[in-house]
C-alpha cells in the first residue's frame, strides 16, 4: 500500500530536550494508525511536523507526497488536524461552528457536508445548541465535525479522548470506524493502550524513539514466556515474592491482579505456579493463563531498552 505519511529520521529539540530522537515511521493510506507513548514520549510533536506547524531539525517529513512545511496551503487541504486544546466557539451554535470552519476551508457549499456530519455524529437535534452548553462527548463530537467539513483525505487526531468519558470515547471510536470504512486515512496519538488494540498498526513511542511497530497482535508475539493473571485482595504487596518465584522473569501490578510472565517450560504454567504459591498468601489466589496486552509489550519493551 502507498504510504499516506512517511517519516525518515526525524529529530527535534527544543532547547536542551530532545522531543524526536531519528523517528523513522510509515501510515498507510486508508489505515487507522496510532502513535501510542505516555507524556513526553513526542506525540505531539510528530504530529504538529506532520501538519507543517513545525519544522524538523533533521530528517524528512513527506505527507501525501508533499512537504508539509514548503507546501503547506496544499497539505492544508488534505488534511483534517484534531489539536488537544481543539477551539470551539462558546457563544456559536454547533450549527455556526461548522459553518465557520467550513468558510476557514474556502469551502461554500457546506451545507450538504454539515447535515451529514450532525446526522453521522448524532448532533441533529442540538444544532442550534451553544457549544459552551455541550457536555464534553458532544464537544468532541462537534470538534471533529469541524475537522471533516472540508472532507480530508486524511486526520491527525492528538489524543481526542482524553477526558472523555467511558461512554462517549466509545461513540467517538465507532465514527473514526465509521469514517475509516469511507477510505479515510487516520493517525491518533493515544496514551490509552486499550485503544491502541483497536488500530490497524501502532508505533510504540517513548523519548522521541520508536521501540517497535506492528499489528498489535504480532507486537503481542515479541513477548516471550507465558502471561499470567493472578488475582488476589491486596496482590501489589505480594509483587516481590511473586518476583522471587522460580520461572518469573516479570510481573506487574494493575489494580489487585498482578500480571505475571514466566518462561516456557515443559508441563502447565498455571498447575506450576499454583504449586509454588501452597501455602502462602497467594494460594487461595484465583491464577489463569490471559493473552499479553500491549502494555504488557510495552512495559517489556521499556525494559529492553533501559538494558540496553
Amino acid at each position: 500500500m502507498t504510504a499516506a505519511i512517511t517519516l525518515s529520521g526525524v529529530a527535534k529539540r527544543y532547547g536542551e530536550t530532545e522531543a524526536l530522537a531519528g523517528l523513522t515511521l510509515d501510515v498507510r493510506r486508508g489505515e487507522m494508525f496510532g502513535l501510542i507513548g505516555a507524556d513526553g514520549a513526542g506525540k505531539t510533536t510528530a504530529i504538529r511536523m506532520m501538519c507543517g506547524l513545525l519544522h524538523p531539525d533533521a530528517g524528512e517529513v513527506r505527507v501525501l507526497g508533499h512537504d508539509p512545511v514548503r507546501e503547506h496551503g496544499r497539505v492544508t487541504e488534505l488534511l483534517g488536524y484534531l489539536s488537544q486544546r481543539f477551539s470551539l466557539y462558546g457563544d456559536l451554535t454547533i450549527d455556526e461552528n461548522i459553518a465557520f470552519f467550513a468558510r476557514i476551508h474556502g469551502v461554500r457549499e457546506y451545507r450538504r457536508r454539515r447535515d451529514e456530519l450532525l446526522e453521522m455524529t448524532r448532533l441533529t437535534p442540538f444544532r442550534q445548541r451553544r457549544a459552551d452548553q455541550l457536555s464534553g462527548g458532544m464537544k468532541q463530537k462537534l470538534a471533529l465535525a469541524c475537522t471533516l467539513v472540508h472532507e480530508p483525505r486524511m486526520v491527525l487526531l492528538d489524543e481526542p479522548t482524553t477526558g472523555v468519558d467511558p461512554v462517549s470515547r466509545r461513540e467517538f471510536w465507532m465514527l473514526l470506524s465509521e469514517f475509516l470504512a469511507r477510505g479515510v486515512t487516520i493517525l491518533m496519538s493515544t496514551p490509552y493502550l486499550d485503544e491502541a488494540e483497536r488500530c490497524g498498526r501502532v508505533t510504540l513511542l517513548h523519548k522521541g524513539r520508536a521501540l517497535a511497530t506492528d499489528e498489535p497482535d504480532r507486537l503481542r508475539e515479541l513477548l516471550p514466556g507465558r502471561m499470567l493473571e493472578i488475582v488476589a485482595p491486596g496482590a501489589s504487596a505480594h509483587l516481590g515474592a511473586v518476583l522471587a518465584l522460580p520461572g518469573v522473569t516479570d510481573a506487574q501490578v494493575f489494580g489487585e491482579r498482578l500480571h505475571v510472565r514466566v518462561a516456557e517450560q515443559d508441563g502447565d504454567p498455571v498447575d506450576r505456579v499454583r504449586g509454588v504459591l501452597a501455602g502462602t498468601a497467594l494460594a487461595q489466589a484465583s491464577i489463569r493463563l490471559v493473552p499479553p496486552s500491549l502494555e504488557d509489550v510495552f512495559i517489556a519493551q521499556l525494559a529492553g531498552e533501559a538494558q540496553s
